[in-house]
């Protein structure tokens, strides 16, 4: 699918007022039951922190999450094989015409980082921008040492060595997020590819798919001169791999990698405008003033559940995730930020409509 204009890719609904209320009360003192999850690879290291600390304070609920991806996750939920699904992108259009009773519901702050596998410069941050990715990526730009990226990083001893471009080969939230980026930012990319949890990657000899968060690192860990894209919740590991970390190119033509303050500059410029769906992008925004791949991580929910104390259930796990300091402590060990007020106001409001 196409994409025009640059920062938003997608906002339904209007502009919401933050609803005015305290928080949600906490669940029952005794709560027992199940609680299945699946999905988004990048969300699944908090979310198995937020599982083991919900299970710790409520002894009667165990939480199972796994991966499989943003689309597994979408698609679990809308049949009903889990009560969460996890995911970095928000519903489609074509997902809320197929699956109409489902909810997008905000639980964090996330961002992406661009890695790669070059000898002796894991600790330089590397300035890329969404057009030079695009190249890369559609095989215009085969080798390191291209003209291209080395006007962007002047003193740089860029090797000659030949890009290998990684992508998830599975339907992904990542892949949502990244290919968003390169087509705000790049008309070329957005005409031939798009974006999507799935996209038609261009056919060029070097490329190399891989499965899972955990399948981009090990992929490039394993190949010098790959270029890939991963949630910041698996940033230690690819530093312990050996990987680096791109400086990417934001919405004012700054260079900067992902960190609490980059991440909370470009937050600070959607919070007003995320509508009461929380159907929203957060790409690249205009003005430069951070870092530009954010992304809120959703639960994906039905509205209406087979039993009112399965939704009461669901209700009272999601509104713990976003609402108690236990949850909300943990949300910066994997590199995410808490949702801010406003956000998580809209948040209850949306669980609440589980029933």
């Amino acid at each position: 699918m196409g994409l025009t204009g640059i920062g938003l890719v997608a906002a339904f609904g209007t502009m919401a007022s933050a609803a005015s209320g305290a928080a949600a009360a906490p669940p029952a003192a005794s709560p027992s039951g199940t609680i299945s999850e699946a999905g988004s690879s990048l969300l699944l290291p908090l979310m198995q922190k937020w599982a083991t600390a919900y299970h710790q304070q409520f002894p009667g609920v165990t939480v199972n999450t796994a991966g499989g991806g943003s689309s597994e996750g979408i698609s679990d939920a809308a049949d009903g094989s889990r009560d969460v699904g996890a995911s970095d992108a928000y519903l489609s259009s074509g997902d809320v015409l197929v699956h109409p009773g489902l909810l997008n519901i905000p639980l964090a702050v996330s961002a992406q980082s661009v890695i790669f596998d070059l000898p002796n410069l894991q600790g330089t941050n590397i300035k890329l921008s969404a057009t030079v990715l695009a190249e890369m990526y559609s095989g215009q730009i085969t080798m390191w040492n291209d003209p291209q990226i080395k006007a962007l990083n002047g003193g740089v001893p860029l090797p000659a060595i030949g890009v290998v471009p990684l992508h998830r080969v599975e339907g992904s939230g990542d892949t949502f997020i990244f290919t968003s980026y390169l087509s705000t930012q790049d008309p070329a990319w957005n005409t031939a590819a798009g974006y999507g949890t799935l996209v038609n990657w261009p056919s060029i000899p070097a490329a190399q798919a891989v499965t899972g968060s955990s399948g981009m690192i090990a992929g490039c860990e394993k190949t010098v001169g790959c270029v890939g894209y991963n949630g910041v919740s698996y940033l230690s590991q690819e530093q312990a791999g050996g990987l680096g970390e791109a400086a990417l190119q934001n919405g004012g033509g700054r260079y900067l990698i992902p960190s609490p303050a980059t991440i909370q500059a470009e937050l600070d410029k959607f919070i007003a405008i995320t509508p009461p769906n929380e159907t929203i992008a957060m790409i690249a925004g205009p003005g430069g003033y951070g870092y530009p791949i954010i992304n809120y991580e959703y639960a994906i929910v039905k509205m209406v559940q087979p039993s009112a104390a399965t939704a009461e259930q669901i209700r009272d796990f999601l509104q713990w995730l976003i609402s108690s300091q236990a949850a909300t402590s943990l949300v910066t060990s994997v590199g995410f930020q808490p949702l801010p007020s406003d956000v998580q106001q809209l948040s209850r409001a949306q669980i609440e409509e589980i029933r």
